[in-house]
């Protein structure tokens, strides 16, 4: 039996599994943010996953990146995540929230309001919008009452989603968003105490994530990281420096967990980074993008990470178009394909909630002969 299928610990949880749903922008928020009844279908679909980390959640108005993005900022936002953590819990399942501000990955056209970041920096691409793709707009440097009011934000949305249901948040401090633009020397070009040094530079992650566990207690806090990632045009400079300087501030604040995007077990910062961190470390094995999943779902990627040092498994794709993957995993059964990708971003059932399980396909097959 591969250890993805053992028992974990997470704090006061117990897992089943070591396998993670990884938190996965879908798009089927209302447009003011708040989610919506299908969306408790589609994570009650996937309750047999060890952990659900479900999709980022902005913690105030101005950090919504795209349409039909979920917030946590008022009370609208929490009724509409409790429908979703009563049906995941009724089914079985343990749930997170990710908290994310988009900082520069953000347009008025989204949010109503203008983009902040760390310094006026714009994103080097377009950015999706109601009326279709735009060119991004120069953010507004962010003041350090804005920094400060914004770490309350996180902290508060924290407490909203507990009161929402969930079991902790994730923050996300990847992918270049408002956490990463603050980290990366490309994107953060301050010469006071939130930029320069990479003492300055990680100041705001520092303070988000032990504002945050601080409101809600720190066993119920991960920290997702991406050492190295290039997306959404983020250039570090100083990677290695950068991360180990991080955990060793955070090591003694008591996380649940460290979450690594795009991990790969034969770089050696990997493995710097798993000897630096003493708690949970959840992995995110590096697999084909945009290109097609391997037909294990990174079953044999995350069994490597497993062997290298991580306490827990996160997969994306495989899980948007498996909503019983643990059991396919489990026997060996093929994976369903990831339909057409534009359907991860649109509204409706359609490649969100229609992916068969192989109960589903079984008793179709059972009845087809029936009706012939």
């Amino acid at each position: 039996m591969s250890r993805l299928f053992e028992p974990a610990s997470l704090g006061d949880l117990r897992l089943p599994n070591r396998l993670v749903m990884a938190p996965m922008t879908r798009n089927r928020a209302a447009a003011d943010g708040v989610p919506q009844p299908i969306m408790a279908t589609y994570y009650a679909q996937r309750a047999s996953a060890g952990l659900i980390i479900a999709e980022a959640s902005t913690p105030n108005a101005v950090g919504q990146t795209y349409p039909n993005i979920t917030a946590i900022h008022d009370r609208a936002h929490v009724a509409g995540w409790r429908q979703v953590t009563d049906a995941v819990r009724a089914a079985g399942g343990r749930m997170f929230l990710q908290l994310q501000h988009g900082g520069r990955v953000g347009h008025p056209d989204n949010s109503g309001l203008a983009p902040v970041a760390p310094s006026p920096v714009p994103l080097p691409d377009t950015i999706f919008t109601p009326s279709g793709h735009q060119p991004a707009v120069v953010p507004r440097e962010m003041t350090i009452d804005e920094i400060h009011a914004t770490v309350a934000d996180f902290a508060a949305a924290a407490r909203n989603a507990v009161d929402a249901g969930f079991a902790g948040v994730e923050v996300h401090g990847a992918n270049g968003y408002l956490i990463h633009q603050f980290l990366a020397g490309g994107t953060n070009h301050r010469t006071d105490a939130y930029g320069g040094s990479v003492a300055g530079r990680i100041r705001f992650a520092v303070e988000v994530v032990k504002a945050v566990a601080d409101a809600v207690g720190p066993e119920r806090v991960g920290l997702r990281i991406a050492p190295g990632l290039t997306v959404n045009g983020i250039e570090e400079g100083d990677t290695g420096d950068i991360y180990r300087a991080l955990l060793d501030a955070l090591a003694d604040v008591g996380l649940a967990y460290l979450h690594v995007v795009f991990a790969d077990p034969g770089q050696p910062l990997f493995h710097d980074l798993r000897r630096r961190w003493q708690g949970t470390l959840i992995a995110n094995p590096m697999l084909p993008w945009p290109g097609p999943l391997p037909a294990d779902g990174g079953r044999r990627e995350g069994e490597r990470l497993l062997a290298a040092g991580a306490d827990l498994i996160s997969l994306g794709r495989a899980f948007l178009a498996n909503p019983d993957l643990v059991e396919r995993l489990r026997t060996g059964a093929p994976l369903n394909p990831v339909r057409d990708t534009g359907l991860m971003y649109v509204g409706g059932e359609s490649g969100y909630t229609d992916y068969p399980t192989l109960d589903a396909v079984a008793r179709a097959e059972t009845l087809a002969p029936a009706a012939a």
